[in-house]
């Protein structure tokens, strides 16, 4: 990324900043620098580090909002299926110079109640209409409707998803293992 501004005297400085991507093979933690406060006041985690220790298709809350989460998904082979009572997001953050395919199908019959919150396995295959399919690049993010089925497939290498969802049964908490404290 170059970056211009007018330097005194009206000479144009340009400044270059190189853009790095992480990846589930390749990154670096980051952290929090505390000027007057203290690191129980924060939650800092690396989705590429928490996805580097997980199991493949467990949930990681790595943020929380209220009843809101972000969740970490180690991408790796065939996920279960999965539904919700509401809308989630999935955002493709490392495809491992492939893709993350999702299968969707809408539902005849809702598995999730409204009152549940948060993701939930589907037993067995879906039954209803295939809605179709999505293949996920780096960046790129899909909407998993309410009232619908939907499951992974990531082929060769592991990859990382970012899941946007009310906090259910299926969010694991793991803050004292991967938050940052001091």
């Amino acid at each position: 990324m170059t970056t211009t501004r007018p330097a005194p005297g009206g000479a144009v400085q340009h400044a270059s900043y190189p853009t790095k991507f992480a990846s589930l093979s390749a990154y670096e933690k980051g952290g929090v620098e505390l000027v007057a406060d203290d690191a129980r006041h924060y939650a800092f985690s690396n989705i590429y580090e928490v996805a580097s220790k997980t199991a493949a298709w467990d949930r990681v809350a790595v943020a929380k909002n209220w009843e809101y989460v972000l969740e970490t998904v180690r991408a790796e082979g065939t996920s279960p299926w999965y539904t919700a009572s509401h809308d989630e997001f999935a955002i493709c953050m490392d495809d491992a110079g492939g893709e993350v395919l999702v299968e969707l199908v809408k539902l005849e019959a809702p598995v999730a109640s409204d009152d549940v919150e948060g993701a939930m396995l589907v037993e067995g295959e879906p039954v209803g209409p295939k809605m179709g399919r999505i293949h996920l690049k780096r960046g790129h993010q899909a909407l998993l409707p309410k009232g619908a089925a939907y499951r992974f497939v990531k082929d060769g290498d592991p990859g990382v998803l970012l899941m946007q969802t009310i906090g259910g049964a299926l969010t694991q908490y793991r803050w004292a293992d991967i938050c940052q404290t001091v």
